[in-house]
């Protein structure tokens, strides 16, 4: 029987993306929950690097260690010009270091403090960002990660009622609207998460990584 990989997130947006793009691939991943992995209180201290490699590759690192399945994992966010590439590493705690919520959640406020702080710099719209993804393997003591990024701009008025995070304010170069309004599989196509886990398959020769048949975890 083919091990699973275990997609290291508790996003939902993520697992709805990431889910049927590896399965198009013919590799099956699935979630936390269904690895028997409960929310601990220890995941707080996981993504405390300063750079998007260093926290896709703990995660990865450390998901892998208490599954013992191969784990794949990333870590991404929004660089902002404007702004000096803020949010960056610290796109989904954007609002919270700033002492800023909303009864809307997380993603709510994380875009009301970006345009907050956009308006602040008394800087016209629309502003050029990207997106920035760094996806990480770990199984044993074999470690891979790559990088993939998408360009685009933040507009100050929200628009579509898909993905998550900043997606209804960051308005494509190669879609020419935003995430937000885009399906799952036209954003996949061009978005820096697709992209980075495109690039970590390719560090296989042949851009396929060989499935593990062990029945068990190892």
């Amino acid at each position: 029987m083919t091990r699973p990989w275990v997609l290291a997130t508790r996003s939902v947006g993520k697992l709805r993306e990431l889910v049927p793009w590896f399965a198009g691939r013919g590799l099956r991943v699935i979630g936390l929950d269904d690895a028997g992995v409960a929310r601990s209180t220890e995941e707080d201290g996981i993504e405390v690097h300063a750079t998007f490699e260093g926290n896709a590759l703990a995660k990865a690192r450390w998901y892998a260690e208490r599954t013992g399945l191969p784990c794949v994992a990333d870590d991404s966010g929004l660089e902002v010009d404007a702004l000096a590439g803020a949010p960056g590493v610290r796109s989904r705690r954007f609002a919270a270091d700033r002492g800023v919520t909303h009864p809307g959640g997380e993603d709510a406020a994380n875009n009301t403090a970006l345009l907050a702080a956009l308006a602040a710099t008394g800087l016209a719209p629309p502003w050029p960002a990207r997106y920035v993804c760094v996806a990480a393997f770990a199984d044993g003591d074999e470690r891979r990660h790559a990088r993939g990024e998408t360009g685009g701009v933040i507009v100050p008025t929200a628009a579509g009622i898909h993905g998550f995070g900043y997606d209804p304010y960051f308005v494509s170069t190669a879609l020419g609207r935003t995430f937000a309004e885009a399906t799952v599989a036209e954003k996949a196509a061009v978005s820096h998460r697709g992209r980075a886990f495109a690039a970590l398959l390719a560090t296989w020769s042949g851009g396929r990584p060989h499935v593990d048949t062990d029945a068990g975890p190892g």
